[in-house]
């Protein structure tokens, strides 16, 4: 696992709305990403949860919910489509995260609370999502 993508470095972002406890948030991030460090970030009326972590071994708990869920075709297809460069960046419902579950979410819009942002930069997104969705045979 080591060098799957290189240097691997995982961000994510998430708002949190004046309605929502902020706890629950971060647990809907660890239920998809293991034991993520965040930061409660204060800005203006906005507040936001940001963690970050190194390494490919990061996204052990979002490789096994992939295979647990079944939908390493959907999601290599996001994945695919989120590739920026040396970036792939992808948005996840956080309702759903909070149940342990992936659904795959639009930045904007579809969900009323706002998507967790998931952004990852490694050397070789290509090798990496290959690692994280292999191709299914039909």
């Amino acid at each position: 696992m080591n060098n799957i993508g290189g240097n691997v470095e995982v961000k994510i972002e998430v708002e949190v709305n004046p309605t929502e406890d902020e706890n629950k948030i971060r647990v809907a991030v660890q239920r998809v990403f293991g034991d993520i460090d965040l930061q409660s970030v204060e800005e203006k009326e906005h507040r936001r949860l940001v963690g970050k972590a190194k390494g490919a071994e990061s996204l052990a708990r979002f490789y096994e919910l992939l295979r647990r869920e079944r939908i390493l075709d959907a999601a290599r297809t996001v994945l695919l489509r989120g590739v920026q460069g040396n970036k792939i960046i992808f948005y996840l419902n956080k309702q759903v995260a909070y149940v342990g579950h992936i659904s795959f979410s639009q930045p904007y819009g579809e969900s009323p609370l706002g998507p967790i942002r998931v952004e990852i930069q490694c050397d070789d997104p290509q090798s990496l999502i290959n690692w994280l969705t292999p191709k299914t045979v039909r």
